[in-house]
């Protein structure tokens, strides 16, 4: 009886400890009692026990945690931008999106039923992971093109995981308790681990990615079209997957696999055997604090998220340089108020800005072999004026590019032309003050301060939704304007299989098709022009992860980790990428025109940043 009582106060505890977690949650910032620190301790140990966190896994994966640490999967649910753009969006519709976007980004925190919108720095540790490694390791069912919706198989680090492989290498560590020292009991003595690797095919399959890349709104909006546009490509019908271009040696290539051993188990390796990359760059790049992205156990033991945010790494605390000269009266954060303790943080930043210029390069390298510039053709070179055209091509036949959320990224060729004396006589695809292209939802244009670029080469797809009396107009989200449509996701009331797409909103897609190309052609006027002599065509392709007018868009929701949009947009467009550079000089003389007049690419600068 009292072994009952015992148990079922047990449980009671449990169940109050996790309301209160909800309250406290869904209440963050609203003024309601904040969870104790006690309680919270016991909360995460509780959640642990249900969704390890990817620093477990470390232990015996140091490789694979390291390049997941800085990847986009890691930084799924930390983007400050995200965050903010589902707020936005729930908003506008009234609340009806529900989870929808979250739920692709934090599976963890949905399946703990965190709030649909809160700040990271008060999501569970593993939660704010993003795609983290039981994401993937923990899907038991085959779910197919579900947006991300999916249980996760529930347990400790003694719970079996799903792998490629199956169980025949872990038997032999297993059984070999000299060498590895491992234990599937947490009761006993040595490292826990997972019992069992039940093999799961669909790992390598390219489906596996379409569960999450393909993104069918509710109503039947097709938001991402990733997959199927693999599915439609000459790549996967010669049988390659998304895997081998985007989790081998060389980014955005087919290239093979490394073959290293899959775990180092106290020092020593388990066998050789493929293995994958799970770095997956791409143009996301991170615009918040190193001290917290990419993630790594040295910075969360040595400071909370909101310590980091008062660590002034760009001030150069931590340096020699910097405490040399340091004002011995300056009143730091009680964190960091020792010399000793900003060392410390600054050793870890380096560490962080080590990684980070290692993504970078890898982001580079995978963009540069999906877009390509081609050849610069100049048509006419008189005193009538000069026309020239530009190939851009896509130099991957997996899919379109871009892909994915084609209406977020930003591909677009700046061009400038210089007279004899170097000065600009042309430009396009110049950016306003504000970090934006000159399209129509630059703020500058819409509010007549500065032209529309109406030579501008964007590969960037819109969203197009109805108006309230017919016709359409370009939306940043696919969001209705107007008051016609009731801003309410709901399934449609009549089949779409006919459209394709909903009847109260479409996207203009703009992306190059796998291996084909697109001419962008220019005209200088005779009136830009300065008289005969030699003048410069200087052509480059520039990517960005999104438009500054996307930040405009949704900056009345604020952003996390108490950034500004100031501050969001500053790391956007410092982010901005040269992708190819070229220049071609062309000579003006008389009325003879000149043709065929060709550039070689030359590569991007080191640092991939085009401002």
């Amino acid at each position: 009886m009292g072994g009952a009582l015992r148990d079922g106060f047990g449980r009671l505890c449990v169940v109050i400890l996790l309301a209160g977690c909800a309250w406290s949650g869904a209440s963050s910032g609203a003024g309601a009692p904040a969870e104790s620190a006690a309680a919270a301790e016991h909360r995460k140990l509780f959640e642990q026990e249900r969704y390890p966190s990817a620093t477990a896994c470390k232990t015996c994966h140091p490789g694979h945690y390291r390049e997941w640490s800085v990847s986009q999967h890691a930084y799924a649910q930390l983007s400050p931008i995200f965050n903010s753009m589902h707020a936005k969006i729930v908003k506008l519709t009234n609340g009806s999106n529900g989870d929808f976007c979250v739920r692709c980004h934090t599976q963890v925190g949905m399946n703990m039923d965190e709030p649909v919108f809160m700040s990271n720095m008060d999501r569970h540790p593993v939660s704010r992971e993003g795609i983290t490694c039981v994401v993937c390791h923990r899907l038991e069912n085959e779910y197919g093109k579900v947006s991300g919706r999916f249980a996760l198989v529930e347990g400790g680090l003694n719970t079996p995981v799903f792998g490629p492989s199956g169980n025949a290498e872990l038997n032999r560590v297993l059984a070999d308790p000299g060498n590895y020292q491992l234990t599937t009991d947490p009761a006993e003595q040595g490292r826990v681990v997972h019992p069992e690797v039940r093999q799961a095919g669909q790992l390598t399959t390219s489906g596996f990615c379409g569960a999450c890349h393909d993104v069918t709104l509710k109503n039947g909006f097709r938001l991402e079209e990733a997959f199927s546009e693999f599915k439609n490509s000459p790549a996967a019908k010669r049988g390659e997957s998304c895997q081998d271009c985007h989790m081998g040696k060389v980014p955005g290539k087919k290239s093979g696999y490394r073959l290293e051993p899959a775990a180092i188990v106290g020092g020593v390796p388990t066998e050789p055997r493929k293995r994958t990359n799970h770095m997956f760059p791409g143009p996301d790049y991170p615009v918040i604090h190193a001290g917290i992205f990419p993630h790594n156990p040295k910075a969360a033991e040595l400071a909370t998220m909101r310590e980091w945010l008062t660590f002034d790494d760009q001030a150069g605390w931590g340096t020699d340089e910097y405490e040399r000269r340091a004002d011995k009266q300056k009143k730091y954060p009680s964190r960091w108020r020792t010399v000793d303790d900003r060392y410390d943080a600054r050793a870890v930043i380096d560490e962080q800005e080590k990684l980070l210029a290692e993504m970078q390069e890898q982001r580079l390298a995978l963009l540069r072999e999906g877009y390509r510039l081609g050849e610069l053709k100049v048509t006419r070179a008189s005193r009538r004026g000069l026309r020239f055209d530009i190939e851009v091509r896509n130099g991957t036949d997996g899919h379109n590019v871009p892909t994915g959320f084609d209406a977020e990224r930003l591909t677009w060729l700046r061009v400038t032309v210089t007279d004899p004396a170097g000065e600009v006589v042309f430009q396009s695809g110049d950016l306003d003050p504000n970090g934006d292209v000159r399209d129509l939802h630059s703020h500058y244009v819409h509010d007549g301060k500065l032209p529309l670029d109406r030579q501008l080469f964007s590969l960037q797809s819109k969203f197009l939704t109805r108006n309230f009396r017919g016709g359409e107009r370009e939306q940043v989200l696919p969001v209705n304007y107007s008051l016609d449509p009731l801003p309410f996701v709901r399934p449609e009331p009549f089949s779409v299989v006919l459209t394709g797409r909903p009847s109260d909103a479409r996207k203009h897609k703009r992306g190059i098709g796998p291996l084909e190309s697109r001419i962008a052609s220019y005209k200088v006027s005779r009136s830009a022009l300065k008289g005969e002599g030699d003048y410069r065509i200087n052509v480059k392709l520039m990517a960005a992860m999104v438009p500054v007018n996307l930040v405009l868009e949704i900056a009345d929701m604020g952003f996390d980790y108490h950034m500004t949009a100031e501050d969001v947009i500053q790391a956007l467009v410092a982010g901005h990428m040269t992708l190819w550079d070229k220049t071609v000089t062309v000579a003006l003389d008389g009325e003879k025109p000149a043709f065929d007049l060709a550039g070689t690419p030359e590569p991007a600068r080191k640092d991939g940043k085009g401002n």
